[in-house]
């Protein structure tokens, strides 16, 4: 295990040997002590999502006085679920809708950290033990072809120390993909002797010459089949995190969706104590994590400032001297104050606020004009018979709106469906996401932008039955469909202007360069969100998490407390492959191709 610190040995947080639970809640003598040293200190936090909600957890049990500012008139971001309007009957919850499903894959190790400290009535392990494990992925195949079943579970029999070397990795992953795809045996091989080069390849290699290459060149997507092409190239990109893979980073796809989520997650490997790859929550999330989770904020002391619009940054004299907000309807515009302030809010919102004054203290912040953002956004479908169709998530290959899924009744085991939700018709809820907005559709002929709201809803639902009504079966049926959802933060659908205000930070290759670190120039400002630079690397709930531990040591620091430092877990590095990434440093160093790197 690799573990990141900032601060002095002194004030760093060491939890127990391995961390497989990681930093618990402070000690109460801790807590005394972090409370006098902070005692009458104020932090203003901007946003009130999974970044902004971990810095107020942070700080407030160090005994630091935290507002949050939060634009909706509920908290949790993206993360959230909400209630579909005018669903509830007969004393039951309204529908539940979100603005995309969650999971927790389950080399997440920050994020789970934070969700153990949040008590939840009957859990010793506070909210984290709402987490479910999926046992299997599917590879849904349009146009009536095989579909392809991938085991999730980690293997039984781990490998032991020293086992792990090249030859034994190529022949894992061209078992894996023998076993789930119809690859020729030539480009099988191919692939697993990219996914060596990559996982020899020493840091310098990684972050200079693979941060600049797309993932679709560095498979040689190009010159492959549709099948490699399609399973190997879109179906680990635009699929998983919105980026295509002809300008995804093969840093970010190599290091977390192949090495973290899928090798190491295989072999248990650097994973979150028993958790298998995938895990979702047993309830909708504000139910099984961000109500507890804000309710534990305000017994700590937190408050919470909703339906506010940060303006403005306000610098002054070498530092923030203030925040310009108002209600979001643009009235009631007023300053806010603090000694520190942390920018939580996404990077789309938040470079809107920096000021030419701000900017030029640090130039980091005017990078951030460069990060780009896309569309990912779902549709909730409620239907009339549970649809499982596969024990975890759905990955439909051929769509062209890259469409993803899951059967969510079937995990929500502390929930009666038609009993709790709704007017008692609902018996689950197909929770789909479209990750490509810019190509045409089946039913229509057009992209999802230009479609209204109503056809994209028919467009996916179309997409979902070409994927899973085929081999004989009829998975999704019309009739069964009572009910959809799609996030009211897309606006616009079918007119000259779409909006969407919650999109998701995407990686093309490049994107590190242009990701601030948590710490500024400016003493008392700090920033936190998954476009800020940490180690897991990606637009993800535990980069929210992560880099907001990054803002709070940086904040402990520039404030000199002694309070313990936030523990950081970092992505799991195999020892067993680090002196092959030291002779890998040599030959970069000298201008030399990876040991593997066969062109």
């Amino acid at each position: 295990m690799t573990t990141g610190h900032q601060g002095t040995t002194r004030r760093r947080f060491l939890a127990g040997a391995g961390g497989t639970v990681g930093a618990l809640a402070l000690s109460p003598g801790a807590a005394q002590a972090a409370a006098a040293a902070s005692a009458g200190k104020h932090v203003a936090v901007l946003g009130g999502g999974v970044a902004g909600l971990s810095v107020a957890h942070e700080l407030a049990e160090r005994g630091y006085t935290v507002t949050v500012y939060e634009y909706y008139d509920v908290l949790g971001g993206k993360a959230r679920s909400m209630d579909v309007p005018g669903t509830g009957t007969g004393g039951r919850r309204p529908l539940p809708g979100e603005h995309g499903f969650r999971f927790f894959p389950g080399f997440y190790r920050n994020l789970p950290d934070t969700m153990r400290r949040i008590p939840f009535p009957g859990n010793a392990g506070g909210v984290h033990d709402n987490l479910r494990n999926g046992t299997e992925a599917l590879f849904a195949r349009g146009g009536g072809r095989p579909d392809l079943h991938f085991p999730l579970r980690r293997v039984t029999t781990p490998p032991a120390p020293g086992d792990i070397t090249p030859s034994w990795i190529r022949d894992q992953i061209l078992s894996v993909l023998d076993l789930g795809s119809r690859l020729p045996a030539h480009e099988a091989a191919y692939f697993a002797g990219r996914v060596l080069v990559h996982l020899t390849s020493c840091d310098a290699r990684r972050e200079d010459q693979w941060e600049k290459t797309p993932w679709w060149q560095f498979i040689r997507a190009d010159r492959m089949s549709e099948e490699y092409r399609t399973l190997l190239g879109i179906g680990q990109t635009r699929n998983l995190v919105a980026t295509r893979a002809e300008v995804a980073s093969t840093r970010t796809v190599g290091r977390v969706i192949i090495e973290a989520l899928l090798l190491w997650g295989l072999l248990g490997r650097g994973m979150d104590g028993d958790a298998d790859i995938d895990r979702v929550l047993n309830a909708p999330t504000s139910e099984a994590w961000i109500d507890p989770w804000t309710a534990h904020l305000r017994s700590l002391g937190v408050r919470f400032v909703l339906g506010t619009e940060v303006r403005e940054v306000l610098y002054d004299g070498g530092r923030v001297s203030g925040v310009r907000v108002s209600a979001r309807d643009g009235s009631g515009e007023r300053t806010v104050t603090a000694d520190h302030y942390v920018s939580a809010m996404p990077v789309e919102h938040a470079r809107r606020t920096w000021g030419a004054a701000l900017r030029a203290a640090d130039p980091q912040l005017a990078r951030c004009d460069a990060l780009r953002t896309d569309w990912m956004t779902g549709v909730q479908f409620y239907l009339r018979t549970p649809a499982p169709v596969v024990h975890g998530h759905v990955n439909c290959l051929d769509s062209p709106w890259s469409v993803t899924a899951i059967g969510q009744a079937q995990f929500w085991d502390v929930r009666d469906f038609p009993a709790d939700y709704g007017d008692g018709r609902a018996r689950d809820c197909l929770s789909a996401i479209v990750s490509e907005w810019d190509k045409p559709g089946i039913l229509y002929g057009k992209t999802a932008r230009e479609c209204t709201r109503e056809e994209v809803v028919e467009e996916c639902w179309a997409q979902l039955k070409d994927a899973l009504n085929d081999s004989g079966k009829t998975t999704l049926r019309d009739a069964d469909r009572i009910a959809w959802f799609m996030d009211p933060a897309v606006t616009g659908l079918g007119g000259p202007d779409p909006q969407n205000r919650e999109p998701l930070l995407i990686h093309p290759a490049g994107t590190l360069y242009n990701r601030p670190s948590a710490r500024t120039a400016v003493p008392n400002f700090f920033l936190a969100g998954d476009y800020v630079r940490t180690d897991v690397d990606l637009a993800s709930m535990e980069g929210a998490n992560e880099s907001a531990r990054r803002a709070v040591n940086a904040l402990l620091d520039r404030d000199g407390s002694d309070a313990e430092r936030c523990r950081i877990w970092e992505l799991y590095r195999p020892r067993e492959l680090e002196s092959l990434k030291r002779v890998d440093e040599v030959r970069y160093r000298l201008g030399l191709p990876n040991t593997f790197d066969l062109g």
